[in-house]
């Protein structure tokens, strides 16, 4: 199993193929974990149950990773995104406010999981996504941080912006246009790292 590739893994889980979704824990459980501990703010229960359900979804669900639109590790790290959001909502009394700082992510002490080049690509697409928010207006801005950042959904962010949900849908179109031809014309199509 250690010879195979990530996406050859995915491939055998969706057979449910046990020694294939081991293999992918390895791989990535110190990743989803300080990934998790650092969106939980250090709650270890928390990230530990984040853990459980990433790799139980990436077990359950047939959905499954696309080499094409980037690294494993990037979609891995979305999904663990999306279901701390998930838990972190259902224990909160007012939805809405979910403190991810993805900025602190990015300047996280632990390494041991990276080796340089790994860092210096980190690096580079940081560097890549802050130059690409240069050319955003300041509601395309705040749309992408309440969006990707903060977890609001559009119907949430409508509410926030005092917008219809069809404006907040088209000035997302937009922002992602936007983005999409900066990284067309100085990478090739997607950040590096990607």
């Amino acid at each position: 199993m250690k010879s195979k590739t990530d996406e050859e893994l995915i491939a055998l889980i969706i057979q449910n193929h046990r020694p294939a979704l081991e293999e992918l824990y390895d791989r990535y459980v110190r990743l989803v974990y300080s990934f998790s501990f650092k969106l939980t703010k250090g709650d270890r229960e928390k990230t530990k149950e984040i853990v459980q359900q990433v790799f139980l979804r990436l077990w359950t669900t047939k959905r499954t990773y696309n080499p094409l639109q980037g690294k494993f590790a990037n979609w891995i790290l979305t999904v663990t995104r999306n279901i701390a959001i998930d838990i972190i909502r259902k224990e909160q009394k007012q939805p809405g406010m979910v403190q991810l700082d993805l900025n602190e992510w990015w300047q996280m002490e632990d390494r041991e999981t990276e080796d340089v080049p790994q860092q210096v690509s980190r690096n580079l697409l940081k560097q890549q996504i802050q130059e690409a928010k240069q050319h955003l207006s300041e509601p395309q801005q705040r749309l992408i941080n309440l969006l990707y950042w903060e977890g609001y959904s559009l119907s949430e962010i409508a509410k926030l912006e005092q917008k219809p949900l069809g404006t907040i849908k088209s000035r997302l179109h937009q922002t992602l246009k936007i983005l999409r031809n900066y990284f067309s014309k100085e990478t090739g199509g997607v950040p590096h790292g990607k």
